[in-house]
């Protein structure tokens, strides 16, 4: 596999062209200056300064693929190196004073150079930011994703507690209601007991997605622990709030779940509660939304 040095090579064959070219010509049209009238000072810096921008050069080029950003910054690097490459030439051949063209190869190329890498640069730094969005985005779902329910595909508790925090500052905000739906398989323990925790892994499965299908798009459903789940709901009052959770009470009440040992058909029934934020953080909210959940489970008193 090429070395994205090796994809940029017509890039670099261009500049070595160039600077042969401008080698020749000052050969062609100059003299030769004795050692004795070399400058070592302007040397070092002319060419230490040339040497240094074509490092900058390969770097820039071993480390970005082709594009109209890398061309930007190559073609700036390039024109800012052809200039102090014709500077240190002037240093070891003598041109005519009659001849001026050595001046604008000298002097025209640096501020074309300047001005295109400081656009290659401008967008470079705009690339940066939206790749760092992009890292900020996998990283964010990475961590989301380790709060996901290892059976189901919902969200488990504390990524339901992530979600209230956002959604309980942002109904406060718009002064929108927001509720939450709690429901609680009834005597689930005893489809584990008679047909096998295998069989009620795949009955939470099945419940799962029919809960799913009984929801609306904002809603979110997520398993709070084992045979229980809550539902966020945003932009709810109280009274949809229970109009939705006896839907879902009806729906898992309705469950045609058939076991696969005997094909059986296993009966299910859940309690359901409610609560509408107030001034609640998440923490109280969920603690109001289990009381209520210990109320709806109690037997009715006799009369």
């Amino acid at each position: 596999m090429p070395t994205l040095l090796g994809l940029h090579r017509l890039k670099l064959a261009a500049l070595l062209l160039a600077a042969n070219a401008a080698l020749l010509l000052h050969l062609g049209a100059g003299d030769l200056k004795a050692t004795s009238e070399w400058v070592w000072l302007d040397i070092l810096g002319e060419g230490g300064s040339a040497l240094l921008c074509l490092v900058w050069l390969g770097l820039v080029l071993n480390s970005r693929p082709a594009g109209r950003v890398t061309n930007l910054l190559a073609l700036g690097l390039g024109l800012v190196f052809f200039s102090w490459w014709v500077d240190c030439l002037d240093e070891f051949i003598a041109i005519p004073d009659a001849i001026t063209w050595d001046h604008w190869l000298e002097s025209a190329p640096m501020p074309v150079g300047l001005l295109l890498l400081t656009f290659g640069l401008y967008h470079w730094h705009h690339e940066q930011r939206a790749i760092s969005e992009q890292m900020e985005k996998r990283e964010r779902l990475f961590r989301e994703h380790r709060m996901f329910d290892k059976l189901t595909p919902l969200g488990d508790a504390d990524y339901l507690r992530l979600q209230l925090e956002h959604s309980l500052v942002e109904a406060r905000a718009t002064q929108q209601a927001l509720s939450l739906v709690i429901l609680d398989l009834d005597d689930f323990a005893t489809v584990n007991h008679t047909y096998g925790h295998a069989e009620g892994d795949r009955v939470l499965q099945a419940l799962t997605q029919l809960l799913l299908l009984n929801l609306r798009r904002q809603d979110l459903l997520c398993r709070l622990a084992g045979d229980r789940f809550v539902v966020l709901l945003p932009n709810t009052g109280d009274s949809q709030a229970r109009q939705l959770a006896g839907e879902l009470q009806a729906a898992v009440k309705h469950f045609a779940h058939k076991s696969g040992q005997h094909g059986e058909r296993l009966q299910l029934r859940a309690s359901v509660a409610t609560v509408m934020a107030l001034q609640d953080d998440a923490q109280s909210l969920l603690q109001r939304l289990n009381v209520a959940l210990a109320r709806a489970k109690q037997p009715p008193l006799a009369a």
